[in-house]
């Protein structure tokens, strides 16, 4: 199994409108990893939900980050909440919804979802 990405590998850009709270959403409908127990692939929907502060997410770099976790073997709460930490260490965003929707497996979903959002005082302007 290939190792986990690592936050380094997420690019950011400044945000052009650092005073306004405005929401990005983006969705990658093509997420895999791989399950620990049977080796067997697991597919997600990843829907991040953040309102940047100064920093913004560039899309190629997060492109390349999720289908770097194709053959890294991985439970779904694990994956989700390291894709969350990973995000928040690149962006350090005013507020972060990360959603992981895996597709059934046995007629089982699962749905993780990881929400951040600092202190007041944490944030930087």
């Amino acid at each position: 199994m290939n190792p986990a990405p690592r936050h380094g590998q997420l690019e950011t850009f400044a945000n052009p409108a650092v005073g306004r709270d405005y929401e990005i959403v983006i969705t990658a409908p093509e997420f895999t990893c791989v399950c620990p127990k049977t080796g067997h692939p697991d597919f997600a929907t990843l829907t991040l939900s953040y309102t940047p502060d100064k920093l913004c997410l560039e899309l190629k770099a997060w492109k390349l980050y999720v289908h770097a976790w194709r053959n890294v073997g991985i439970f779904h709460e694990a994956v989700t909440n390291r894709i969350a930490d990973d995000l928040i260490k690149a962006l350090k965003p005013r507020k972060l919804t990360l959603t992981a929707d895996f597709h059934a497996h046995g007629g089982i979903t699962t749905t993780v979802r990881v929400e951040h959002k600092p202190p007041a005082t944490a944030r930087r302007r």
